[in-house]
């Protein structure tokens, strides 16, 4: 029985853990220094943009693609197995455009979709104002609606892959922090090293294969390797309002994004308002800038007037792991290690990407059995 040591677990170290326990010939231990969910996943508002999204052709678009579908089995598998509720939005995604959007893209994209089996609409400005009365701003031209795209709470995802994993046998550890990886004498100049120890708080723990799907955290465990991932911090900052009431149709309550700000209903009149993207300015810290945080606020206002009156209920902000001079995700064999895989570096799209990152690591591990 080969043994998978998963570091982190965010919903994509969750993700893997849990399309990895499908297997009955691995055994599987997940280890992070916090509980689930506490870094950037906990932070992120499940904003899932796989049709809409300009990516076409390619790794980017197939995992996208990949993800997509699965979300569809892969909620009502888990609410099944945990008893839990994954609050999902079936509602599907409304792009808001304006006079500056290039609606020929548009045009050409809702093409493209539909040739590969998706339905895009765009819809003008008098359609737009029929469904979503809403949407009131006089710059917004009209609208791309995605009607298979999906946003969902990613702890509640998260916490969920988890229940479910024990189920079937996997072993977490949270509060237990790595602290190394014992080198292993080597064979030959040129093999590559296989490392079969996990040295953590906690002891010495084997592995036949160890999967870093650590984040931020990366970086650091990579450079004890001699191979640095280098994985930047990008902080995003959030707010939730209560309005009281819903905006526009009850029945109707698809998450809205213009100008890469979005506006997800969360039931009972709250709205998820997000996020702000800020680089580090001064090594990796990133204090939360409130006027970029109360821009983001007004721009939802502007797109939905009502939402002035909505109260402030609650702030968050989390850091987003970046790549640097890559591109995102890093999902491969670290180089020179025969045993050591990454899944790492989702920046904005780990919880849209994880289903598909899940699959991609279980092919590496496994081939020919996803």
């Amino acid at each position: 029985m080969s043994h998978i040591v998963i570091i982190g677990c965010g919903v994509v170290g969750a993700a893997i853990a849990y399309e990895l326990s499908q297997l009955k010939e691995l055994k599987i231990t997940v280890i992070d220094r916090q509980a689930p969910a506490k870094a950037s996943t906990g932070a992120a508002l499940g904003v899932l943009m796989g049709v809409i999204s300009q990516k076409v052709k390619g790794k980017a678009w197939q995992m996208r693609q990949t993800s997509i579908q699965r979300y569809e089995t892969l909620i009502p598998e888990l609410e099944a197995l945990t008893n839990r509720q994954i609050p999902f939005n079936r509602q599907g995604i409304l792009s808001l455009c304006s006079e500056e959007d290039n609606l020929a893209a548009w045009e050409n994209l809702v093409a493209i979709r539909h040739s590969q089996g998706w339905r895009l609409e765009i819809w003008d400005a008098a359609k737009l104002k029929d469904i979503c009365p809403q949407v009131n701003n006089e710059k917004i031209t009209g609208a791309v609606y995605s009607p298979q795209d999906r946003q969902l709470d990613p702890t509640a995802l998260t916490l969920a892959l988890v229940e479910a994993a024990q189920h079937k046998g996997v072993t977490f550890k949270f509060g237990v922090t790595v602290l190394g990886m014992p080198t292993p004498e080597k064979n030959s100049l040129e093999a590559p090293v296989k490392y079969t120890l996990v040295e953590t708080t906690e002891g010495k723990i084997a592995a036949d294969w160890i999967v870093i799907a650590a984040g931020l955290g990366s970086t650091p465990l990579t450079t004890q390797l001699n191979q640095t991932v280098n994985i930047r911090p990008v902080l995003g900052q959030a707010l939730q309002l209560s309005l009281g009431h819903t905006l526009g149709n009850p029945d109707f309550q698809p998450a809205i994004t213009g100008n890469d700000v979005h506006i997800v209903p969360v039931g009972g009149g709250n709205y998820w308002i997000g996020a702000t993207v800020e680089f580090p300015t001064n090594g990796d810290e990133i204090p939360p800038n409130l006027e970029l945080l109360e821009s983001v606020r007004q721009q939802a206002i502007a797109f939905c007037p009502e939402l002035a009156t909505a109260n402030i209920i609650r702030t968050w902000s989390g850091l987003r792991p970046r790549p640097e001079g890559r591109p995102a995700p890093i999902i491969d064999r670290l180089p020179g290690f025969s045993n050591i895989l990454l899944a790492t570096g989702h920046y904005r799209n780990g919880v849209l990407l994880a289903p598909a990152t899940a699959r991609a690591i279980r092919e590496m591990i496994i081939p020919g059995n996803s």
